[in-house]
């Protein structure tokens, strides 16, 4: 039997100064922190913009396809020990030091901002059991998501989009006129109403926008509806992409090629097209038929933002939590307590029936 062989890389390492271990980036401040003895070291400041690259570039760029890069080996400089992995940054699972790659090394499209955490495992917490404590009709086991062993701090990759759109559409407007109505009523009596109608009229025009940040998650690792739900995002706050920040927390490659990034932000830039054109039309109400956008000066960047995931395990069944990583918003999925749904049900059924019972009891006497 053959080994298999991994192609390796040198992760980055940060020693402490004070004590030889590694240190990690320390949410909501500009500095490594050693977990061991507390020493600190200021990451210097980058001053350098965040860019955004025209769309034409990839063309250029000597990448590899996602479905090329495989897992690769990263030799700890701690404790020597030889870890496979396809993350960016995570740990040592000998020694639990911070390692940290050289995304240059992994052959894909480098990162051009980071949003760092601001929210630490404190914070994690606490918005933890604020999200457990307002789950009505969740077992008691769902407490167990607030405990430290089953949450991981992670930088998920994301694409963002820039363009200017340029949409001309046909439809029509509908305005509200009314019509006079004679009627019989239940009582044989000769009646008279207004009743509203609408004319439509052909409507056609053209509209512009420009997108900025239109953003699209870059990995599959987390479903996109749990990502979009911890929206909004700061980006104004992220800063251009130094490894530092990575160190102490994992970081996912990005599974999405942004060409197929770039479409599905086309699909999101769609109903805010859609609400240009019916606000165009004008009239009481408005039908778009049709659409033809055209798309100019498109951008990207990727940016890594900042997730804490939890899960759970509760009849056998794992559950997922995540946590805005600079927001402390939390999105997640939940069971649902049979039991308490029951007594909930009954209790509403006899107030229902104590109610009903008042009722037609005041009305005899």
């Amino acid at each position: 039997m053959t080994e298999t062989s991994y192609p390796s890389v040198s992760p980055q390492s940060y020693p402490c100064g004070g004590c030889g271990a590694r240190v990690e980036f320390a949410p909501g401040t500009t500095v490594l922190r050693c977990p061991y003895c507390g020493y600190e070291q200021q990451i210097q400041a980058d001053h350098r913009p965040v860019l955004e690259h025209p769309i034409a570039e990839l063309a250029t760029l000597p990448r590899k396809p996602v479905g090329t890069v495989g897992t690769h080996e990263l030799l700890c400089q701690q404790c020597g020990a030889r870890t496979q992995s396809n993350e960016l940054s995570g740990r040592c699972q000998f020694c639990s030091a911070p390692l940290v790659v050289d995304p240059a090394a992994v052959g894909q499209i480098l990162p051009e901002a980071v949003l760092p955490f601001a929210v630490d495992t404190g914070g994690m917490r606490l918005a933890l059991r604020g999200w457990v404590s307002s789950r009505r009709f969740a077992p008691s086991a769902l407490k167990k998501v607030s405990e430290a062993e089953s949450t991981k701090g992670t930088y998920l990759p994301h694409w963002t989009y820039d363009a200017n759109t340029t949409s001309r559409y046909t439809g029509a407007r509908g305005q509200y006129y009314y019509v006079t109505e004679h009627y019989t009523d239940s009582n044989g009596n000769r009646r008279t109403r207004q009743v509203r109608r609408t004319r439509w009229y052909p409507a056609s025009g053209t509209v512009s926008r420009f997108f900025d940040d239109v953003l699209v998650p870059g990995t599959g690792y987390v479903p996109v509806k749990r990502l979009d739900e911890l929206a909004p995002w700061p980006l104004r706050d992220a800063v251009p992409f130094q490894a530092q920040y990575l160190a102490g927390y994992h970081t996912l490659r990005y599974d999405v090629e942004p060409e197929v990034g770039l479409e599905e932000a086309k699909r999101r830039m769609a109903p805010v097209i859609h609400d240009d054109c019916r606000h165009d039309i004008g009239g009481d109400q408005q039908r778009v038929d049709r659409v033809d956008t055209s798309y100019a000066d498109v951008t990207f960047k990727l940016m890594l933002l900042p997730v804490w995931v939890a899960f759970y395990i509760y009849g056998g069944k794992r559950f997922h939590v995540f946590i805005n990583g600079r927001t402390g918003e939390v999105r997640g999925e939940r069971p649902y307590s049979a039991l308490k749904i029951t007594l909930a049900v009954v209790t509403a059924v006899l107030v229902i029936g104590a109610i009903v019972t008042y009722i037609v009891l005041a009305n005899r006497s």
